[in-house]
Protein backbone atom coordinates (compact mmCIF):
# COMPACT_ATOMS: atom_id res chain seq x y z
CA UNK A 1 0.00 0.00 0.00
CA UNK A 2 1.52 3.05 -1.12
CA UNK A 3 1.07 6.64 1.17
CA UNK A 4 -1.73 7.76 -0.86
CA UNK A 5 -4.11 4.47 -0.32
CA UNK A 6 -3.56 5.07 3.33
CA UNK A 7 -4.59 8.63 3.26
CA UNK A 8 -7.34 7.95 1.25
CA UNK A 9 -8.45 5.05 4.01
CA UNK A 10 -8.07 7.82 6.76
CA UNK A 11 -9.99 9.92 4.95
CA UNK A 12 -12.89 7.82 3.78
CA UNK A 13 -13.26 6.26 7.32
CA UNK A 14 -13.02 9.98 9.16
CA UNK A 15 -15.54 11.66 6.64
CA UNK A 16 -18.09 8.47 7.14
CA UNK A 17 -17.71 9.05 10.75
CA UNK A 18 -18.65 12.62 10.25
CA UNK A 19 -21.48 11.86 8.36
CA UNK A 20 -22.66 9.37 10.59
CA UNK A 21 -22.35 12.01 13.35
CA UNK A 22 -24.01 14.49 11.77
CA UNK A 23 -27.28 11.82 11.63
CA UNK A 24 -26.92 11.57 14.82
CA UNK A 25 -27.13 14.78 15.72
CA UNK A 26 -30.22 15.38 13.49
CA UNK A 27 -32.33 12.91 15.89
CA UNK A 28 -31.05 13.41 19.16
CA UNK A 29 -31.12 17.38 18.92
CA UNK A 30 -34.87 18.70 19.89
CA UNK A 31 -34.18 22.32 18.81
CA UNK A 32 -34.49 23.38 15.44
CA UNK A 33 -31.78 25.33 15.25
CA UNK A 34 -29.03 22.67 16.94
CA UNK A 35 -30.35 20.66 14.65
CA UNK A 36 -29.55 21.92 11.64
CA UNK A 37 -25.99 22.69 13.59
CA UNK A 38 -25.72 18.90 13.83
CA UNK A 39 -26.82 18.70 10.26
CA UNK A 40 -24.44 20.94 8.20
CA UNK A 41 -21.17 21.04 9.82
CA UNK A 42 -20.00 17.80 10.34
CA UNK A 43 -21.87 16.19 7.05
CA UNK A 44 -20.09 19.02 4.97
CA UNK A 45 -16.47 18.00 6.38
CA UNK A 46 -17.32 14.47 5.91
CA UNK A 47 -18.21 14.44 2.53
CA UNK A 48 -15.03 16.91 1.66
CA UNK A 49 -13.22 14.40 3.84
CA UNK A 50 -14.56 11.79 1.22
CA UNK A 51 -14.00 13.81 -2.01
CA UNK A 52 -10.60 14.00 -0.61
CA UNK A 53 -10.15 10.17 -0.17
CA UNK A 54 -11.50 10.10 -3.92
CA UNK A 55 -8.66 11.71 -5.13
CA UNK A 56 -5.55 10.22 -3.51
CA UNK A 57 -7.16 7.36 -4.35
CA UNK A 58 -6.69 8.29 -8.17
CA UNK A 59 -4.64 11.72 -7.87
CA UNK A 60 -4.93 13.20 -11.33
CA UNK A 61 -6.12 16.74 -12.65
CA UNK A 62 -8.94 14.70 -14.59
CA UNK A 63 -10.61 14.20 -11.52
CA UNK A 64 -9.80 16.85 -9.38
CA UNK A 65 -11.32 18.86 -11.35
CA UNK A 66 -14.93 17.72 -10.81
CA UNK A 67 -14.34 16.85 -7.21
CA UNK A 68 -13.44 20.25 -6.63
CA UNK A 69 -16.77 21.36 -8.31
CA UNK A 70 -18.86 19.17 -6.06
CA UNK A 71 -17.00 20.11 -2.92
CA UNK A 72 -17.80 23.84 -3.64
CA UNK A 73 -21.32 23.29 -4.67
CA UNK A 74 -21.51 21.07 -1.27
CA UNK A 75 -20.15 24.19 0.31
CA UNK A 76 -22.80 26.81 -1.33
CA UNK A 77 -25.94 24.70 -0.95
CA UNK A 78 -25.47 24.01 3.09
CA UNK A 79 -24.90 27.24 3.09
CA UNK A 80 -27.98 28.59 1.83
CA UNK A 81 -30.00 25.95 2.79
CA UNK A 82 -28.92 26.55 6.30
CA UNK A 83 -29.37 30.15 6.31
CA UNK A 84 -33.08 29.74 4.69
CA UNK A 85 -33.93 26.62 7.65
CA UNK A 86 -32.81 29.28 10.11
CA UNK A 87 -34.90 32.50 8.28
CA UNK A 88 -38.14 30.23 8.27
CA UNK A 89 -37.61 29.42 12.02
CA UNK A 90 -37.09 32.62 13.16
CA UNK A 91 -40.13 33.82 11.65
CA UNK A 92 -42.40 31.32 12.57
CA UNK A 93 -41.78 31.35 16.06
CA UNK A 94 -44.15 33.02 18.66
CA UNK A 95 -43.45 34.71 21.61
CA UNK A 96 -41.93 32.64 24.11
CA UNK A 97 -40.97 29.63 21.71
CA UNK A 98 -37.56 28.61 21.80
CA UNK A 99 -37.82 26.48 18.75
CA UNK A 100 -38.59 22.73 20.11
CA UNK A 101 -41.22 20.45 19.04
CA UNK A 102 -42.79 20.24 22.32
CA UNK A 103 -42.63 16.68 22.96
Amino acid sequence: MSAFDVAAAVCLLTGAALALTAGVGLMRFGTTLDRMHAGTKPQVLGVLLVLLAMWLHRPSWAYAGPLLLVGAAQVVTVSVAAYMVARADYRGRSAGDDGSSGE
